[in-house]
């Protein structure tokens, strides 16, 4: 196998996916489906042509295992899931990217590089389908919430533990992914941006400095219904009203603090037209990547629909959807990355990312992390018309390649010590550093 990198080839199989899993409304790989497993087929049948161990995880992610001389792990990963009608290079391109570095270190090490590589398919990181994102990577990390996860049903009324069941994965042993963490020493991932900051700055490729902390609540406003044509405005008690106000604070809100606030959803109660609404209940997301601010966006809003219940002659309850804390990654690898950026060449920048990746999972299990974004067109994912330069991606697996191997060149590979510590491996023990050429 040669030992040049071949990004080309990497785009070639994107299209092939392409044209395996998508129809005429874009990807339909949803995990657990028909089409999620022949995308999982068509990858398996990739690594076959590798001398390489595959297996797939308690928790249903699959791994593939180069073995090197040392035991101690690179791991590089991605998820080949989608949401329904999504873009044809969110997840598949960090999972084929990571494919072709891989191929890469085999060929240049005649199948026995110093340390051993390690390719992830995480499973279900969409939560398309039951609500519940970065489900195989929490398994992996131990944050896999057993008894909220339990309780989940699609919009079919069906389980994910029966679901996982149909796919042979086992619900109630799903933590035991937790063993594929022996050995890791640092995790790397290539993924679109799925924002416009890079677009805007005209740049191909940044750095990600990590993944905003989350606060999702479902807020409910309480007022009286009323007939629309016999009650006087002053009179009513309107809970649409209340919770209407809700939409420009949150904006302030955010503009105060610098994160992102979005009320995603609203229904009424009775929800008719000739009466006033006594029931109005929203959803707030809130995201930061700095867990005081993120904190105090939290109570701000909640201050402010106290406020706007009390002027409306309402009441307010809060209940809490979700709360992720924020993950700031490696600062070496990092560094590496800018590295990496630079000598493409290009800029580096380095931003915070707002949707949660499988990265922010492997972060929070102790394991150095490290992303790079390649530009959206649009600015937009989670949509057919997702798009990315083929330049920009060629650029971005040429960075990947060279991240990873500066990862390897100088990383830390204490026996037992990986994977088992929040601090840097990089910055706070010695490292060993691999003698081999830098890739060209």
């Amino acid at each position: 196998m040669s030992a040049v990198l071949d990004p080309q080839r990497t785009l070639a199989e994107l299209k092939e996916l392409r044209e395996l899993t998508s129809d005429q409304h874009g990807a339909q790989r949803v995990a657990f489906s028909d089409a999620w497993v022949r995308a999982r087929d068509w990858l398996a049948s990739k690594l076959a042509e590798l001398p390489v161990e595959t297996h797939r995880d308690a928790a249903g992610n699959l791994w593939s295992t180069l073995v090197g001389d040392s035991p101690q792990a690179l791991l590089l990963g991605g998820h080949m899931d989608s949401v329904p009608n999504g873009g044809w290079l969110d997840g598949c391109l960090n999972t084929l990217a990571g494919l072709e570095v891989m191929r890469r270190f085999i060929g240049e090490f005649d199948g026995r590089p110093p340390v051993t590589i390690r390719l992830v398919d995480w499973a279900d990181e969409e939560g398309a389908r039951f609500g519940k994102s970065l489900f195989g990577s929490s398994a992996f990390s131990g944050h896999l919430d057993m008894a909220e996860a339990r309780q989940l049903t699609d919009k079919d009324g069906i389980s994910l533990p029966e679901a996982l069941g149909r796919v042979d994965i086992s619900f109630e042993n799903v933590l035991e992914a937790q063993i594929e963490r022996a050995g890791a020493f640092a995790y790397l991932e290539l993924h679109i941006e799925q924002g416009p900051v890079l677009l805007d700055l005209g740049l191909p490729l940044g750095v990600v400095a990590g993944t905003f902390g989350v606060e999702r609540h479902a807020i409910s406003f309480t007022g009286q219904a009323a007939h629309s044509g016999s009650t006087p405005m002053k009179r009513r008690k309107d809970a649409f009203l209340a919770a209407a106000r809700m939409a420009p604070e949150i904006h302030r809100i955010a503009d105060r603090h610098g994160g992102v606030c979005t009320i995603g959803s609203c229904v009424t109660k009775p929800g008719i037209v000739t009466s006033v609404a006594a029931e109005c209940h929203i959803t707030l997301d809130q995201r930061h990547l700095d867990p005081q601010a993120l904190a105090a966006m939290r109570d701000e809003a909640m201050t402010a629909s106290r406020h706007f219940a009390d002027e409306t002659g309402c009441t307010v309850a809060w209940s809490r959807l979700c709360h992720i804390a924020p993950v700031h990654f490696d600062p070496q690898l990092i560094a590496f990355a800018c590295e990496a950026v630079e000598e493409i060449p290009g800029s580096c920048h380095t931003l915070p990312s707002g949707p949660l990746h499988d990265a922010s999972e492997v972060s929070r299990s102790g394991i150095p992390t490290a992303m790079i974004f390649v530009q959206s067109l649009h600015g937009l994912s989670h949509n057919a018309i997702e798009d990315t330069h083929e330049d920009d991606i060629v650029l971005a697996i040429r960075a990947l390649d060279r991240l990873a191997s500066k990862a390897i060149r100088c990383a830390t590979v204490s026996p037992g010590q990986a994977g088992s510590s929040r601090q840097s491996l990089y910055s706070t023990r010695t490292r060993i550093c691999f003698e081999y050429p830098p890739v060209s």
